[in-house]
């Protein structure tokens, strides 16, 4: 008939002393812990644990995780020193969560029969290109060759038309003059020359031809200037114009095709040197494509970052630092003609060392813009060949002037199994430690083993063999005296408040979450319920103070 009842329960605990059977309200005791506090802690230590498997922790499964896993330690202290130590009794006391999982599909290098594929299919689609190439030369040769034999035809007419009908003669051809055809001959026969593969004639020859054409096209350009007109020199000045302009297109012209040629010769070499060793090349060609890319991306760095090339310095580097060689050298070059120049007289200009000055400044003594511009073109030519002839090779991104430059993104590795488990170490005592320290969640109360001295003291008679007879029938119930070793942590507790040598017993419900419930059950079942009862419209009507002195009779 005597002993403590407690009830850690959702939200609150619950101590009660009953004396006689009968509940003694002014001992009774709550706090504001519960199960509910331990659930709530545990999912906040679990999402800032694993803040990328937030979504997983919702309500109902940190629940189910709680009451699976959690148990109340017997020393708190000594248990999360045993898990700080780790070893093999902590790793015993851990708990994983395996979260769904799918491995991602790795990717096999390609088998010897599959680059075989590949190349065979390169080798088809080559020769079909090759084939395709030499029919369009084909069409060329012959188009080339009939314009041709056009122009004799119509040389060889022009030359037995009587002088004062040559004009109305070639304005039904189309042309203005006779120079203007031989100009277009002589074009169609080097087209047909380069088309055909043939050597280009001699440099003297061509020299000579191209004197004759400028001579007949160009007639007033080595005239004297006292012997022209005022119309006449205005002629020359517009036929110099034009030939330098066409000589300009010409050069630029025959460097585009040296440079075809060049290019056309090295892959051939490179061909050659594949068919010797394909192995060793592919090697070299692979060792040349880093090498350039490293060099590139070391001058792009040192055109940022000045002299500091491991990147420490990449957010304050000045001006001056970023400037090369060259720039650095105009930059004092002005500077030092301002100086001078406001010393006193400004005299610059009148001796003709003055003048070095200018020439110095605009000299393009970037060399290393030049050189950088060859390494690109060298790494995209080497770059296309290894696409051609390593089917696994990946290009990385060349570094332009076109192209912006791209901040190179940490390499990031690929998620396993163990990215996506939840392990459950101090997690497991700790959340249910609020019971007995409610410190530990921001609750300034006291726990369970304190609250049982708390209801003893506030009995109204001080008789040692009545508080002996309440500990030694401690009845637990409630959600929470599920959690394993909480009886042995209670009595434990208990046993510090009391004297020694005092009687400790404590003892769980058979079904501690539903036995509120049957005991509400049969007092509603009871016949004499209704009678037993108050409303809501009672306790508004006669208030609390008729409540607190409400006696309820009850039969089990």
């Amino acid at each position: 008939k005597d002993g403590l009842a407690i009830c850690p329960g959702f939200t609150t605990t619950h101590v009660i002393p009953f004396v006689d059977g009968e509940p003694v309200y002014k001992g009774c005791c709550r706090t504001n812990i519960g199960g509910y506090h331990i659930t709530d802690y545990l999912k906040q230590l679990l999402s800032l644990k694993y803040p990328h498997h937030m979504a997983r922790f919702t309500w109902e499964k940190v629940e189910d995780l709680k009451m699976e896993h959690c148990y109340i330690a017997a020393d708190y202290a000594l248990e999360a020193q045993l898990f700080q130590k780790g070893g093999k009794e902590a790793e015993d006391k851990t708990r994983c969560w395996q979260l769904p999982w799918v491995p991602l599909p790795t990717e096999e290098p390609p088998s010897e029969e599959e680059i075989a594929r590949k190349a065979a299919i390169r080798e088809r689609q080559g020769q079909r290109l090759r084939e395709m190439a030499e029919a369009k030369r084909s069409s060329r040769i012959n188009e080339l060759e009939n314009q041709l034999h056009g122009l004799e035809f119509l040389l060889q007419q022009l030359g037995q038309v009587q002088e004062e009908d040559i004009p109305s003669f070639l304005s039904e051809t189309g042309y203005a003059s006779r120079q203007e055809i031989e100009l277009t001959l002589t074009k169609v026969t080097q087209s047909l020359r380069k088309a055909k593969g043939e050597p280009k004639p001699e440099q003297a020859e061509n020299e000579e031809k191209a004197d004759s054409c400028t001579s007949d096209k160009y007639p007033l350009i080595n005239v004297p200037d006292n012997m022209l007109t005022p119309d006449q020199l205005k002629e020359k000045k517009r036929q110099i114009f034009l030939k330098t302009t066409t000589e300009g297109r010409q050069r630029a012209k025959q460097k585009r095709v040296e440079e075809e040629l060049e290019q056309e010769r090295k892959t051939q070499q490179d061909e050659e040197r594949r068919l010797e060793n394909p192995q060793l090349y592919l090697e070299q060609m692979h060792t040349k494509y880093k090498e350039l890319y490293e060099k590139i991306e070391l001058r792009k760095r040192l055109k940022t970052n000045g002299g500091h090339t491991n990147g420490s310095n990449s957010g304050g580097v000045g001006r001056g630092e970023r400037l090369n060689a060259a720039q650095r050298e105009r930059m004092r070059l002005l500077t030092t003609a301002a100086f001078d120049r406001g010393k006193g007289e400004d005299t610059f200009g009148a001796k003709d060392e003055d003048w070095q000055l200018y020439k110095l400044m605009g000299k393009d003594n970037d060399d290393d813009d030049d050189g950088a511009d060859e390494d690109e073109a060298e790494l995209a030519r080497v770059s296309s060949r290894l696409q051609d002839i390593d089917p696994t090779f990946v290009p990385k991104l060349e570094p332009t002037a076109s192209q912006p430059t791209i901040t190179e993104v940490p390499h990031v590795r690929p998620l396993t199994k163990e990215d996506f488990q939840i392990v459950l170490g101090v997690e497991r005592f700790r959340c249910p430690e609020i019971l007995f320290h409610p410190n530990l969640a921001g609750i300034d109360q006291v726990g369970l083993d304190e609250m049982t001295g708390v209801s003893i003291r506030r009995l109204p008679s001080k008789d040692k063999a009545l508080e002996n007879r309440l500990t030694s029938s401690v009845f637990m119930t409630g959600g929470c005296s599920l959690f394993p070793g909480i009886n042995e942590r209670l009595e434990a507790g208990i046993r510090m408040l009391r004297p020694c040598g005092s009687p400790i017993k404590v003892a769980r419900a058979l079904d501690p979450v539903l036995d509120a419930w049957r005991g509400a059950s049969l007092y509603a079942a009871n016949s004499r319920f209704h009678q037993q009862t108050f409303s809501r419209a009672d306790y508004y009507e006669k208030g609390e103070d008729w409540l607190r002195r409400y006696q309820v009779q009850y039969t089990l």
